[in-house]
């Protein structure tokens, strides 16, 4: 996926979220005008193959100064937002590094 084809559409609206990445915003008090900011902001963490709804992709950006990530997809002109939370442990050691699975 390319980060700046992500970022272009996000900026002209040709997006739509997830009912899954609204309720996972809404656990992390996050707002959508915070999730276009880290998406605009962002840069891509990881790539996910097509697992058959397609291929997408992880990506860290901030709001202020508030760590967001936001697993983005694409259908036809939009990005899709799949999901959307706060990366902390057990899963993330900080916004880009995962943290081992033992």
């Amino acid at each position: 996926m390319d980060i700046d084809d992500i970022k272009a559409r996000v900026k002209i609206g040709n997006f739509r979220v997830s009912l899954h990445a609204e309720m996972e915003a809404e656990k992390d008090n996050l707002d959508i005008a915070q999730i276009v900011e880290a998406i605009i902001n962002d840069h891509i963490l990881e790539e996910y193959e097509d697992t058959g709804r397609g291929e997408s992709c992880l990506v860290v950006g901030f709001s202020d100064e508030t760590p967001i990530h936001v697993v983005c997809g694409m259908r036809a002109e939009n990005v899709i937002i799949v999901t959307v939370y706060i990366p902390s442990l057990p899963k993330f050691i900080d916004p880009w590094t995962r943290a081992s699975v033992e």
